[in-house]
């Protein structure tokens, strides 16, 4: 579903953003550390370490050297890879790191230990349970490591109890447990958030749609009063003056100059273009009760072709004679098979060998399927979205009319209409209607 897509792709977005903005704080922390390790190597290792007499330590070089070393790899990897996983296992461990650094620099004060929880407190910001695991493993190793060899450096005396390393995981895991209910509640609420934005996207869409769909609503009816008066208006006058036409064409007969014959001709086929405009104005703007039949399908197909003007196109009719629709309004479905299948013989360019193809099948409790299909020109793919709205035309010469009058005489029977084009290689209308409406 669309709906659960953007509600993914929003929770994405969040989570890379606290990410991102965890690296960045991390960063600051890496340096931070790194400066007060150096300032604590040279103000508190000296007592820490050799007692009251002040000297220059070896720790020193340890903050300043080993402490580079610990911060380097997670500053490279915040600036060329931030948000990825492999910058926050790197930043965890690194964390951790510092953890022992620092107490090792404090000689294992007590006080320093406190740095552990506080670096799992702040990698918990990733709200990503699975960062507090290497973080988890480092301290303990270290922990492990140190205490079996240099116990000093972690305890601060030199024959700490067998326990003592057992104490500091109790804890250490003690804090994961929380730290990872936080993290799972956070990532629940993230969740929850994108949810909600997509909601409210959705229903803002929705609004959009609504109102687009009822200022063109309130447009459409305008321009269908307007097209209905034009059209009452405009159909008397050119059909006295293709009556008149009819009768000067008949009065001259074989005698008429060549030119006036062929302006009578040209008047004769405006007038039909005139007469074919005002005609779709008054379909699309009146709406007329469906009157529902029988209808054998080849031969209302077979009708329409015999209507089009083929052109450069060769109309080829492959609708099974013994399909019948059992209820289906035949003139207003006839004047639309007309448009779809004009429209296709128009598409063909010149200099190419066109065809145009009806085809069908369905009935019993299948849906019923209609496609007329040409190797013309094609629509441009920016078109297609808008090729059944009123007034929308691709042609030259032409009202915009005939494709939304096809979509509302499919619509009217509760079927469904779609398109598929590719310029230069042709296009195919595709007419469902359902095996219950039909």
């Amino acid at each position: 579903m669309d709906f659960d897509r953007r509600s993914q792709e929003l929770f994405e977005e969040q989570r890379q953003a606290v990410y991102r903005r965890t690296d960045r704080m991390f960063v600051w922390l890496m340096v931070s550390q790194w400066l007060f390790g150096i300032v604590l190597a040279l103000t508190f290792s000296p007592y820490g370490w050799e007692g009251k007499v002040r000297s220059t330590h070896a720790h020193v070089f340890a903050a300043v050297f080993l402490g580079a070393a610990i911060s380097s790899l997670p500053l490279i990897l915040a600036r060329t890879h931030p948000g990825a996983p492999v910058t926050r296992y790197v930043i965890a461990v690194a964390q951790m790191l510092w953890s022992a650094l620092l107490i090792h620099l404090t000689g294992g004060r007590i006080e320093t230990h406190f740095h552990v929880f506080g670096s799992l407190a702040f990698l918990a910001f990733y709200r990503d349970w699975r960062v507090l695991v290497p973080a988890t493993l480092t301290v303990s190793a270290d922990h492990l490591a140190r205490g079996m060899l240099w116990p000093e450096s972690v305890y601060g005396i030199v024959s700490p109890e067998w326990w003592r390393f057992l104490e500091h995981a109790f804890w250490v895991v003690f804090e994961d447990i929380v730290l990872v209910a936080s993290c799972v509640v956070g990532v629940r609420e993230m969740r929850d958030n994108a949810r909600k934005r997509a909601e409210v996207e959705a229903l803002l869409k929705e609004v959009r749609d609504f109102q687009e769909q009822l200022v063109r609503t309130e447009k459409l009816a305008a321009v269908g009063q307007l097209a209905a008066s034009v059209g009452h208006e405009l159909r008397n006058p050119l059909s006295a003056v293709q009556n008149a036409n009819t009768y000067i064409r008949k009065r001259l007969g074989d005698t008429a100059d060549p030119k006036v014959a062929q302006f009578l001709g040209i008047i004769d086929r405006e007038l039909g273009a005139c007469t074919k405009t005002i005609a779709d104005l008054l379909d699309f703007a009146r709406e007329r009760p469906l009157a529902l039949g029988p209808c054998p399908l080849y031969r209302l197909v077979d009708e329409a072709v015999q209507l089009v003007p083929a052109g450069r196109a060769k109309i080829v009719n492959e609708v099974p004679e013994e399909l019948t629709v059992p209820a289906l309004d035949r003139e207003l479905f006839r004047k639309a098979l007309i448009n779809l299948i004009q429209n296709a013989a128009e598409s063909i360019p010149e200099g190419r060998e066109g065809r145009v193809i009806v085809r069908a099948d369905g009935g019993g409790p299948h849906p019923w399927h209609i496609t007329i299909e040409d190797n013309g020109a094609g629509i441009p793919e920016e078109a297609l979205p808008k090729v059944f709205e009123p007034l929308f035309t691709t042609k030259v010469k032409g009202t915009g009319l005939g494709l939304a009058i096809v979509a509302s005489a499919v619509k009217r029977h509760h079927g469904t209409i779609a398109v598929e084009s590719r310029v230069g290689a042709g296009t195919r209308f595709s007419i469902e209607l359902p095996a219950a409406a039909a």
